[in-house]
This record gives structure tokens, sequence and C-alpha cells, in this order.
């Protein structure tokens, strides 16, 4: 079907999944990471010792992860359950009331179970959105739909960065609840896709998530789109989160600022998702465009270890550089996404963003289990060098698939 001959109701519904998709993207990824911008002075404000404040804020990005792990899962299987919707309204509501709420802790337990709770919600954003916007757009230009969706929603990472800068770090959080409950208003404006509504009244199972575990051709084409993801959460999880403890292992006498390395990360991971998304289309391959950017982002990990320390300037660029080569989730997820049929694809785009965000969990442990004998800086290069040539070996049980129908089931 070209782009002409799309209905004009199907293409308006298209064009508003998209604008609802990306604005919800937005608020999803400032919610997300406004944590790794006010770490420092929240942590300091609630009496945490300047010794115990990375292993502390390790802490709570594990908590945030491991909700994000237990979301992916909920989320998905009611994606394909209940409709896509669903995970929108829900999540949405569930991460916003948790970041408004992280404006008022006052102690480390009540910071941890707020950061589970917005990791669960901060879950279903992404592959709800991504699913919805593949289902409804034609199976040539879905690209560009999701591209638009990832580009407008890591803006979000540049207004928590702006925002953190500028307010206390209690009103940060504050903000980006009060975005994700303006937003819930938009949400009503969105009707599910044909794809899930016509599989509403066929007798099959949806959303049995144990289903992409079972080995077998699906368990390897689901756990492969994982791996490749892993490195994307190795930047931004680890280095950019942790820009100033690397500044510091890399003997800098000025030491980058959490916020600046944030902010000048996600300019560049927002220029990567446009280039990878475009690339994409440009060769009609998303295999390609995943391949080219592992391959950017091990050459900007190795400039950061190297020409990164020169100065702060070369610092944060090695920062831009690094974001940009993360920018390739959106393909990822829209990967996801193709990979499986209508009654698991909102379980498989939903999940596999968060099981990769989930990866820092075990990719920050690494870190810490290697620095002891090999230095902080020799322990990125071990876990980064991994997470890359897990990556690359994984994209060779990748489907491609674009262009690919997506009017089908997983029998």
């Amino acid at each position: 079907m070209t782009a002409t001959s799309v209905p004009v109701d199907l293409q308006r519904a298209a064009r508003l999944a998209i604008l609802v998709a990306a604005l919800g993207y937005f608020v999803d990824i400032y919610d997300m990471v406004i944590f790794s911008v006010v770490r420092a002075q929240s942590l300091e404000a609630i009496g945490v010792p300047a010794a115990e404040r990375m292993s502390a804020g390790v802490r709570l990005l594990n908590m945030q992860m491991l909700g994000m792990l237990a979301g992916g899962i909920l989320w998905g299987v009611l994606g394909d359950k209940r409709g896509r919707l669903s995970v929108l309204f829900g999540s949405i509501f569930l991460y916003s009331t948790a970041n408004f709420a992280n404006g008022f802790v006052q102690t480390m337990e009540q910071y941890a179970l707020l950061r589970v709770l917005a990791g669960i919600g901060l879950a279903g954003e992404l592959g709800a959105g991504i699913t919805l916007v593949s289902e409804l757009m034609s199976k040539e230009h879905r690209g560009y739909g999701t591209t638009l969706v990832a580009t407008n929603g890591v803006m979000g990472a540049i207004a928590a960065a702006l925002v953190g800068s500028r307010l206390d770090w209690r009103s940060a959080y504050m903000v980006g609840g009060g975005l994700g409950f303006a937003l819930l208003c938009l949400r009503m404006t969105v009707h599910e896709p044909r794809l899930f509504t016509a599989l509403k009244d066929q007798a099959v199972q949806r959303g049995n998530f144990l289903r992409l575990l079972k080995p077998g051709p699906s368990a390897r084409r689901y756990l492969s789109v994982v791996l490749v993801g892993v490195p994307i959460w190795f930047v931004i999880g680890v280095l950019i989160t942790f820009a100033p403890e690397f500044g510091k292992a890399l003997g800098m006498k000025e030491i980058p600022l959490a916020a600046h390395a944030v902010l000048i990360g996600n300019v560049g991971t927002v220029l990567g998702d446009l280039a990878s998304g475009l690339f994409s289309q440009f060769t009609r391959s998303r295999k390609r465009s995943v391949a080219l950017f592992l391959v950017l982002g091990a050459l900007a990990t190795v400039a950061l270890f190297t020409v990164g320390s020169t100065s702060l300037w070369a610092f944060y660029a090695c920062c831009g550089a690094l974001g940009f080569s993360a920018g390739y989730m959106a393909v990822l997820v829209t990967i996801a996404a193709e990979q499986f049929g209508t009654n698991l694809r909102a379980t498989a785009a939903t999940t596999v963003p968060n099981f990769i965000r989930g990866s820092t969990v075990l990719l920050t442990s690494g870190l810490q289990l290697a620095t002891p004998s090999l230095g902080l800086k020799g322990a990125a290069l071990v876990v980064g060098g991994a997470a890359l040539v897990a990556a690359f070996a994984a994209l060779r049980g990748i489907d491609e698939t674009f262009g690919r129908d997506l009017d089908f089931l997983e029998e």
C-alpha cells in the first residue's frame, strides 16, 4: 500500500499516534534521565555521605531498572491481552505519580521504593508506542514514524538535563510528574489499530511471555534483539551517568558535571536516532543501520578513554559521540515489533527495551566487581567490550524485517 493509497482516516490516525507516542516518550525519557541528572545533589540532600554516593546511586539505578524489568513483562502482556492503549494509560499514570512523589523523599528507603515504582511505570511507554505506530503505518514508511517518535522522545533527556541544572532536584522531579499527568488528556484521542481489534474475535493465545523464551527460533530471535541493545545502556547507564567518576579515574583536573554529560550525550542520541532511522529507510535494512551504530559505539568508547581525558571539552565531545552511537533504540524496537506476530507483538516490543535497560544491573555489577583489580577505566573497557562482542554476534541471529507485513500471528 503506497502513502497516497492509504485511507485519509488511517493517515490521520497514524499522525495522531505518532504525536501522542512521541510526546509520551518525551515524558518517559525525562522521568528516566532526571535521576541521573540530580543523583548527586539528591543523595547529598537526604544525608548520604560523599564516600557512599556512587554505591548508593548504583543501588537506586538498579532498583529502577529492576522495576523496568518487571514492568516490561506486565505491560507487554497487558498490551497484547487488553490493548495497546491500556498500557499507555496505566504506565504513564504510575510513573507520573511515582516521579512526582520523588520530590518529597527523605530517606534512601523511600527513594528506592519510588524508583522501583517509577521503573515499573516507565517500562510500558516505548514498546506500546512503537507497536501502535508500526501497526497503523504502511510497511514501507513505518520506519519514518518510529524515527520521529524516538527523535522527539529523546529530547526529553535534554529537557531533563536543562531542568535539572536550573531547578532544585525536588522541583525537577515534580515537573516530570506534572508533564505526565498533562499527557493523559491527550491519550484520550487515540484509538486501537485495526490489527489488534480484529484479533479480539479470533481464538488465539495472546500475550504469553513464556512463548518468547521457549527454546527454539522465537527465543533465539528474542534474545538476539535484547543482546544487540545492551551497548546502548552501557553508554547511557554507565559511561554517561557516571561521567564525574570516570573523569576522576582518568585523572582530569576539571571534573565533568553529570548534568552536562547527560545533556550533550542526549543531544548526540537525538541526532543518532534521526540518522539511524533515516539510514535504515535509505538502505532498506534495519540490520545494516544497527551494525553501523555498533561500530560507531566501539570507536567512541575507545576515544573516551584515550583522548577524552585531555580536556573537559574533549570529554564532553566524546559524550556526544557516545550518545550518537547509542541512537539506534527506535530501529531496534521496530525490529522487535516486526519480528513477532500481532498476538505477541506488544509483549516483545515492550519487554525488549526494558530487558535492555535492565541489563544495567549486570553492567554496573560487573563494573563494581572488576574495578578493584582493573581500576574503573579497565573495568569499563572489559564490560563494554564484552557487551559489544555479544551484540555483534547476536545481530547475526536477527531476521531482516524491513518492509515486512505485520498482519500475521505467532502460531
